[in-house]
């Protein structure tokens, strides 16, 4: 049509590419602007006809009739720009890791594909060479990108294979069942929530996943059936052990039958838990029973334990008196303990921790009056008496030598005596403090 410019068919764009994509601030292009000179990259004649130049020389790519010759090689020179900024936002997107590669590579491709008959009048070269760079950093990204997605893809195969291999250990070895049975539940959670793997490796996986928890799931099973057992024979000797204690409840035979109440105790413990409604039941009955047979033998031992004590207190009156005896008169000081001991033993029992000290107590007074009468004993034993009547003897014999020799002038004779006078006088000494001990 007159007047309007005629361009060549339209270049292809990427259909992926967002307004939003402008945002990041991208280096300068090194491909020039057409528009501030276009008549560098193409010109005009005087048809209208429009002329781009490239390596192999000057191709037609539209005409202009609306105006000045001037004014169609500047638009084709916009057009340029404007397939420029496509490039470079294009180039801005990949560079911020927006997109998907594979469609920012196609992309890239379609636009360097249709430098060829592209309608624009501009450095076709240098764009050629930019969108060729482009190309090659989207082939990276891709590349990258399917290593990513290969990574990806082994850690979820990885994590698949960790989950089945704990589900496998927890099927053979757990004991702990409900904490085991949630932590499946989790391991499942987690199962489903892992994608990327591919569905053969999948399937086994699951497979072995699954096998797993059925076989958790048996053994568990099996083992709360094998405890219903148990608990059904715990619960028939619990109920044996309640009739005996009930019966003994009654008894007043304290000794022995606190003991069997302390064996029913061992074996209610050893006979395992029933159910617990049946063994909170029967253990109420057998607490009840075994704390009215121990609250009346409490009963019984706090009248015993007032029995006792009053005993205590009446041996340690009679210790006191037991205490003041009179030890001058050993036969008389006899007498009188046989006469406290008679007592001591009518009073009765004392409480456990009163026993050694008044026992101790007495100990000590006949052990004073076993003394008075052995001292009494040494006073008058006549061979003592003798002895010390002999040493003095000796004494004086020795001296009476020594002065007798000393007279004679024999110094050495003198000497002896006197020597065999002093050991002599020393055993006087000894006898005669034995004689005062006594």
């Amino acid at each position: 049509m007159p007047g309007v410019p005629h361009p060549a068919p339209p270049v292809a764009t990427p259909a992926a590419v967002a307004p939003e994509v402008a945002a990041p601030v991208a280096q300068p292009s090194p491909v020039a602007s057409a528009g501030t000179d276009p008549g560098r990259w193409g010109r005009v004649d005087a048809e209208g006809t429009i002329y781009v130049r490239t390596p192999e020389g000057e191709r037609i790519v539209g005409s202009w009739q609306a105006g000045a010759p001037e004014e169609g090689l500047a638009h084709f020179a916009r057009r340029f720009d404007d397939l420029l900024t496509e490039v470079e936002l294009l180039a801005a997107r990949l560079a911020a890791g927006g997109g998907e590669p594979k469609h920012a590579l196609s992309s890239a491709k379609t636009l360097r594909d249709g430098l060829a008959e592209a309608t624009v009048v501009g450095d076709l070269v240098g764009l050629r060479a930019r969108l060729d760079e482009l190309v090659t950093q989207a082939e990276e990204a891709v590349a990258a990108a399917r290593s990513a997605r290969d990574a990806q893809r082994a850690a979820a195969v990885a994590r698949k294979e960790e989950l089945a291999a704990e589900a496998e250990t927890l099927a053979e070895e757990a004991t702990q069942w409900k904490q085991a049975g949630d932590r499946f539940k989790a391991i499942l959670d987690e199962w489903r929530a892992i994608r990327g793997v591919d569905r053969k490796t999948d399937e086994l996986l699951w497979k072995r996943f699954s096998k797993a928890r059925e076989s958790f799931n048996r053994r568990r099973g099996s083992h709360f059936a094998d405890l219903d057992r148990q608990r059904a024979t715990a619960k028939t000797r619990k109920e044996e052990l309640v009739v005996e204690a009930e019966k003994l409840s009654d008894s007043d035979d304290w000794g022995p039958t606190a003991a069997r109440f302390r064996d029913l105790m061992t074996e209610w413990k050893a006979a395992g838990r029933a159910q617990k409604d049946a063994d909170d039941s029967l253990w109420q009955r057998f607490r009840t029973a075994q704390d009215a047979f121990f609250a009346r033998r409490a009963g019984t031992f706090a009248e015993r334990d007032a029995e006792f004590a009053a005993n205590a207190d009446a041996k340690r009156a009679l210790l006191v008196e037991a205490e003041k005896i009179d030890l001058s008169d050993p036969a008389g000081a006899r007498a009188a303990l046989r006469r406290v001991q008679e007592r001591w033993e009518e009073i009765g029992k004392v409480p456990r921790d009163d026993i050694r000290p008044l026992e101790a107590g007495l100990r000590a007074v006949e052990e004073r009056v076993r003394e008075a009468a052995e001292r009494q004993w040494r006073r008058t034993d006549p061979e003592a008496e003798a002895r010390v009547a002999q040493f003095r003897e000796r004494v004086a014999q020795f001296e009476a030598q020594a002065e007798k020799a000393s007279a004679a002038g024999d110094a050495r004779r003198a000497e002896q005596a006197r020597s065999q006078a002093e050991q002599w006088r020393e055993w006087l000494t000894t006898a005669e403090q034995a004689v005062k001990q006594r």
